[in-house]
């Protein structure tokens, strides 16, 4: 049941679950480069001193400690800023973890531009498109608390390096205890035959917000899918969503390399027939804001999403 009026922070729930999954699998660590407090690890650090390691203001020496643990059997949690796994230690995350296919979680929390007035170099608007260009790295990006712990979850299933994104911007709660994830299989939020909106983290609950408005409105049902895997992406998802003639597709990343060329590549790969937006930050460094303003200037909250639905639609 979606309750939009509850706001949760991903990377205080992040922080908090890994307590469960250090409980649950003692091969489970953490490492961090001097954010213990900002990516939330102290409580794990408490519980499991053994298995948290703080390699310091060093995000490359992070990755590469995190592959040796990884070799050795372990499953490391690499925790830090998106930007800084996906750019500062880049060679890394590519040579040393996925080259091998090591089972590294690489857990990226200020995604897109949510680090709002921290400003260009905390924000992370090419993450999807670097990590998604690595061979054998998965990308997720979660909407909600409870995915996020199935994803977490599903983590320790898999075999081979993952990246996860996630907004420090508030979250509501989209899915309840009973949600089931499947890793690279999207997740319908609403249904609808009027349009479709193909999103992910963040954008989610504004995407189902727009299409409340766009019911209530014009009578018009819009669908949400929520393509919480990046990559590898729900290839069939996206060509049943052609059936509805419309797709938009929107999230908090340079529009360049994230999820809209992903599904604009299928769409023209299958020849589908459909109207297609690809919204999301424009090629460019923008100015210092809070992150909801920069969501309203770009067309990717919930007003942006409605008037992009009602051009379509109205045409």
């Amino acid at each position: 049941m979606v309750d939009l009026s509850q706001k949760n922070f991903l990377r205080d729930v992040i922080g908090e679950y890994m307590v469960e999954l250090g409980r649950e699998n003692s091969r489970v660590t953490v490492v961090n480069a001097d954010l213990m407090g900002t990516c939330r690890n102290r409580t794990f650090n408490d519980k499991f001193p053994n298995r948290c390691f703080n390699v310091g203001i060093a995000e490359q020496n992070m990755v590469s400690f995190s592959a040796g643990l990884a070799q050795e059997g372990f499953i490391p949690f690499a925790f830090s800023m998106a930007p800084f796994i996906s750019m500062r230690a880049c060679e890394q995350c590519r040579t040393d973890i996925a080259y091998g296919n090591l089972n590294v979680r690489l857990i990226a929390t200020y995604a897109g531009v949510s680090g709002g007035i921290s400003g260009a170099t905390h924000w992370s608007i090419e993450d999807c498109a670097i990590m998604s260009a690595i061979p054998n790295m998965v990308v997720l990006e979660p909407s909600d608390p409870v995915q996020a712990k199935r994803m977490l979850d599903a983590s320790l299933e898999y075999n081979g390096p993952i990246y996860m994104r996630s907004s420090v911007e508030p979250v509501p709660n989209i899915y309840d205890e009973t949600y089931s994830y499947e890793l690279g299989k999207a997740s319908i939020v609403m249904d609808g035959n009027d349009g479709t909106i193909i999103c992910s983290g963040i954008v989610v609950k504004y995407a189902i917000e727009a299409a409340m408005i766009i019911y209530q409105k014009i009578g018009k049902r819009i669908k949400v899918v929520d393509m919480h895997t990046i990559k590898p992406i729900d290839r069939k998802a996206i060509i049943e969503s052609a059936s509805t003639g419309n797709i938009i597709v929107a999230q908090d990343h340079n529009v360049i390399g994230g999820l809209g060329q992903q599904v604009a590549s299928i769409i023209a790969e299958e020849g589908l027939q459909v109207r297609f937006k690809n919204i999301g930050i424009r090629d460019e460094f923008t100015a210092m804001a809070h992150a909801p303003y920069l969501y309203h200037k770009y067309g990717y909250d919930k007003e942006g999403l409605v008037n992009t639905l009602l051009e379509f639609l109205d045409n």
